[in-house]
């Protein structure tokens, strides 16, 4: 379980020198106690019911990554057209995110508050997880007033 786990991954780094180590958890609650002790985890269960629903929810907001606690997390956002053409900063205000980066034909670019979004930029947000749903809404909906 979680606890052999951690052990593993002490006793990996405290008596065999290993500087990298992580371990794999199955309740993320647990995940900021060992973080603590300096041992970074992985929740599987967490990890692996986000790539079922990103597989077959595919419209909205596909979490990358989410911090141990669950309480903030990077996420793929799908921006209505009606956004092309604002600049980040009015997409930040407007839904109340951080754009991370974005990808542009297929190359990661990171954006100023000035950069514009174009047609087929796919947006890389920080949000906390308790708004993936108001942030969809705000995505999908499109910009509140239509000024660039």
């Amino acid at each position: 379980g979680d606890n052999s786990n951690i052990i593993a991954a002490r006793v990996a780094r405290e008596m065999f020198g290993i500087e990298n180590v992580a371990a794999r958890i199955y309740d993320p609650r647990r995940a900021e106690v060992y973080q603590r002790l300096g041992i970074p985890t992985v929740a599987t269960v967490r990890w692996t019911a986000d790539q079922m629903l990103r597989r077959l929810l595919p419209s909205g907001a596909e979490p990358l990554w989410r911090d141990p606690t669950g309480g903030v997390q990077l996420a793929e956002v799908h921006a209505d057209e009606s956004w092309v053409g604002h600049k980040i900063s009015t997409l930040q205000e407007e839904t109340g995110v951080r754009v991370a980066f974005l990808t542009r034909l297929g190359e990661a670019i990171l954006p100023t508050s000035q950069t514009v979004l174009q047609e087929g930029d796919l947006v890389h947000v920080m949000m906390r997880s308790d708004d993936v749903e108001k942030v969809e809404a705000s995505f999908s909906e499109g910009p509140k007033e239509d000024g660039h």
